[in-house]
């Protein structure tokens, strides 16, 4: 049954108030999927914070327009389901990769991030990336390698006379 102006407005409406605080979309062809694995995947992105909705490709080629994600408005091909990550860029393309590994139907074609159009392997990418409480701790790990190493090579001196020292007295005491 098709849309209703009134319809269609609401959800160009809908789309541009989340591409606004989006910080990533994926688009995923899902032809063949079944109501029940859609489902699963709208589950599985709610959990990880991300927006998934089919949109009609004309309504989301109005709806992108003068937002960061119009580079993707050329892909908007075929039936898609868009993904938007509404906390870390990362989240959509994760989600909607870890789900194509278990659903060879759903496509992963493009992604946006930043202004720019991703496809390919820049998607797969863009999903390894780690989130930033990880990438966090890896600069602080980072930062905390060469005075945690600093410390022990100033701590050993002590610790080899202290070994040396018992060492002499078990030699002492077995003698």
């Amino acid at each position: 049954m098709p849309l209703t102006l009134e319809q269609k407005k609401s959800v160009v409406a809908e789309v541009i108030d989340i591409a606004q605080d989006a910080s990533s979309v994926v688009g995923s062809e899902y032809r063949g999927l079944t109501v029940a694995e859609i489902t699963q995947l709208r589950d599985q992105a709610r959990r990880a914070d991300v927006y998934v909705r089919v949109v009609p490709n004309r309504l989301a080629y109005l709806a992108l327009e003068g937002t960061d994600f119009a580079c993707i408005r050329k892909n908007l091909v075929g039936p898609l389901i868009l993904a938007f990550s509404k906390k870390e860029a990362s989240d959509s393309a994760r989600v909607m990769s870890d789900f194509a590994k278990t659903n060879e139907k759903l496509v992963v074609k493009f992604a946006a991030y930043g202004g720019k159009l991703l496809e390919g392997a820049d998607v797969s990418a863009l999903a390894k990336m780690p989130t930033r409480e990880v990438a966090l701790a890896m600069l602080l790990a980072t930062m905390k390698a060469p005075i945690a190493t600093f410390v022990r090579t100033l701590a050993e001196p002590h610790s080899k006379l202290v070994r040396t020292v018992d060492a002499v007295r078990q030699q002492k005491e077995a003698a």
